[in-house]
């Protein structure tokens, strides 16, 4: 026997987080998404959302045109990531080699996995089951003898789908499927396709890796192994994050020096709390600014020292701030963003050093601080616990950040 991959992909995971977790918002059509003024986008669209053309990443303002019925539910990423976390707790039980690709989707190698829990059907009903049984969410499992195929697989019949690709069967599973299923696949590569003729996998199998590699570079290679349902790439349990930030766009403008640092301090607190939820220092800080007539400008800056602290790189983000403004004061700002790269293994933990003065609004020394509040958020959400700098901001962003339909005041469940 071959390989036995299996693909996870939760069904439409922020919105059935928030239906899950507010009744009212069962069976209708949900948006999770911050309105921001016109500028805000699509996170995630529940399946009652999704037969009226809402899908994610489109701009809000025209998915509440096409579904204006809908409610509309800011993204809770802490609660969400909690969720993932239960997730990966059940796949990790069935196998080690699991390769979280976000925090709904993850491939796992089950072939190591047969002799304990049987044959990889087995193992993916249960994996199902449980996540039914104590997350109440529904999932769509596909199951092949790789990644490509398990992917597609589990594409195929969402919401709660479960499909099994065999050895066998994979030539006639790939046939009759559209291009646009192969990876690598967009709407400009169809069409070259499609204008040679070639419409479904099975005719790209067909048409030989000569062909298309005279007609497509190299990428013509990829999808004639592709379409014959090669993929040898193995399922990696571990990828090294090669940074992590956190960008944010303003319903209005930003043009005060303190509405600008607390901005920039609510980012810094969420890229610092990700450091260290994956255990990683940044030894660099990227500012990223962008104005209200799109220039975009970047600054970075390498640290004395590796850090997850929310001062620290706040500290060195308000510096970059100050640079990145001096060409554009007055100006105003529309986008901000905060990024630490070349990251570096740490404890999780980051110590203040004995004579670091404090930040701003003399900030409390970490010092061990920065876990004991972590495990609060981790355990009754991002807004139990945070600087007291950023207290009214998340007041007025939790006042934005739900619309009901027909001019009425905002609230939770509306739709």
């Amino acid at each position: 026997m071959g390989r036995s991959i299996i693909h996870v992909d939760m069904d439409a995971f922020f919105a059935s987080v928030e239906q899950r977790d507010d009744p009212s918002l069962k069976g209708r059509p949900v948006i999770v998404g911050h309105p921001l003024g016109g500028r805000g986008v699509v996170s995630a669209a529940s399946y009652e959302a999704r037969p009226y053309g809402v899908r994610s990443g489109m701009p809000l303002t025209e998915a509440l045109k096409l579904c204006p019925h809908a409610s509309v539910v800011p993204p809770d990423h802490a609660r969400y990531s909690r969720v993932s976390r239960q997730l990966r707790a059940i796949y990790l039980e069935y196998t080690p080699l699991v390769e979280p690709l976000s925090l709904d989707e993850a491939f796992l190698d089950v072939t190591g996995s047969r002799a304990l829990f049987g044959p990889p059907e087995s193992i993916g009903r249960a994996i199902k089951d449980r996540i039914l049984s104590e997350t109440a969410l529904r999932a769509s499992i596909g199951i092949a003898p790789n990644k490509f195929l398990a992917k597609v697989a589990s594409d195929l019949r969402k919401p709660d789908g479960f499909v099994t690709v065999m050895e066998e069967g994979i030539g006639s599973f790939l046939a009759v499927l559209a291009v646009e299923r192969l990876w690598g696949v967009g709407p400009a590569t169809a069409a070259g396709l499609r204008a040679v003729g070639l419409r479904t996998v099975g005719e790209v199998a067909a048409a030989g890796e000569k062909f298309l590699s005279s007609r497509f570079g190299r990428i013509g290679k990829e999808l004639h192994l592709l379409s014959l349902g090669i993929d040898p790439r193995p399922v990696v349990p571990f990828r090294e994050a090669r940074s992590i930030g956190a960008e944010t766009t303003f319903p209005v403008d930003l043009r005060g020096e303190d509405e600008l640092h607390t901005a920039l301090l609510g980012l810094a607190e969420r890229v610092a709390r990700r450091l260290r939820r994956t255990r990683l220092l940044a030894r660099t800080v990227v500012l990223k600014v962008r104005f209200p007539d799109f220039q975009t400008v970047s600054r970075s800056r390498t640290l004395a020292e590796p850090t997850a602290g929310d001062p620290q790189l706040y500290r060195a983000a308000g510096e970059l701030l100050e640079e990145a403004l001096k060409g554009g004061r007055g100006k105003g700002v529309r986008l901000l963003g905060v990024t630490g790269k070349n990251l570096v293994p740490g404890s999780g933990v980051v110590q203040s050093t004995l004579f670091e003065e404090p930040l701003g609004e003399r900030h409390p020394r970490e010092n061990g601080l920065s876990g004991a509040i972590d495990r609060i958020v981790d355990r009754f959400g991002e807004d139990s616990i945070t600087w007291a700098r950023l207290i009214r901001l998340r007041q007025v962003r939790s006042r934005r950040s739900v619309r009901r339909s027909g001019g009425d005041p905002p609230g939770r469940g509306a739709g």
